[in-house]
């Protein structure tokens, strides 16, 4: 999620692609807010009595939301860019143009949080991070961004024998991670990450580039599991960063399964995962 040094060509793009993203983001608020007041000032005859009448002089109707306004301002005068490329974060920013305002939980902490708060305006998004100085230096710059503290015992050099451990029957079977027997799930999660039915899950994180980092072996499990074990049934995109490399390759694939990947841009793989809990019996990946 901590942003690497672009090219300047595509630097101008990604922030470009963002400032576009926020101003859609604010039109539509604005027709919204403007259908409603159109309809509050010029009430069906029926209604005519009961509804109450906006002020003549209004001049904070539409007025834009504060974090969006601080959004645009801080992208528009940083030199920072997300990690992602614009046609990485075109594909999440599609999704939440669909199923925002949701629930939205990302794997890891960086300059792209608040983009990805904002283009979820009105919906809850948390941040899980693994480094607890960086939480506070985001904290002090961002202090409306949700962050918590994730711990994680696993290690990049433990993927293979990680990988033979999930093929078990103890880690097929559906259930919350919270109380999974499978070495994969993700323990020790703050409780509210386990109780939120998550619409989206973006993992870019934890660290995973150099062999005693954490790597993202069991955010990726856990994020599979979480969307098999939704309750009222219903589909959680998943979204996976840097598949470029082996962990997040391999695991992406048979955790989040290649039947259930809808697409791929660069390093990110989006997967839409249905409930399982209906379906008990229904094949961890579909034939």
């Amino acid at each position: 999620m901590r942003p690497k040094t672009h090219p300047m060509h595509q630097f101008l793009n990604l922030k470009t692609l963002i400032l576009a993203l926020f101003l859609s983001l604010f039109f539509i608020f604005f027709m919204k807010s403007t259908i409603f007041d159109s309809s509050t000032q010029n009430p069906s005859p029926k209604f005519q009595s009961f509804s109450p009448q906006a002020p003549k002089n209004c001049t904070h109707c539409n007025k834009i939301p504060r974090s969006l306004s601080h959004a645009l301002i801080h992208y528009a005068t940083s030199s920072i860019t997300p990690q992602q490329t614009l046609k990485e974060i075109t594909v999440a920013a599609s999704v939440l143009a669909v199923r925002s305002p949701c629930n939205f939980l990302v794997f890891g902490l960086g300059h792209d949080s608040l983009m990805w708060a904002t283009l979820n305006h009105g919906g809850r998004t948390l941040f899980l991070e693994e480094d607890e100085s960086w939480i506070q230096q985001i904290h002090r710059r961002f202090p409306m961004l949700e962050s918590r503290h994730a711990c994680y015992d696993s290690k990049v050099q433990q993927a293979d024998s990680l990988m033979d451990v999930g093929k078990g029957l103890e880690c097929r079977a559906v259930g919350d991670p919270k109380y999974s027997v499978c070495q994969l799930a993700q323990k020790g999660l703050p409780e509210e990450v386990y109780d939120v039915k998550w619409d989206l899950i973006m993992v870019d994180a934890p660290t995973g580039y150099y062999d005693d980092a954490p790597g993202r072996m069991t955010a990726i499990y856990t994020a599979g599991m979480m969307a098999r074990n939704r309750e009222e049934g219903g589909i959680t995109d998943v979204f996976v960063h840097d598949v470029n490399r082996e962990v997040e390759d391999k695991f992406s694939m048979e955790f989040l399964c290649e039947g259930y990947m809808v697409k791929q841009e660069g390093r990110l793989r989006h997967f839409r995962i249905p409930s399982h809990r209906d379906e008990l019996d229904k094949p961890f990946c579909p034939f």
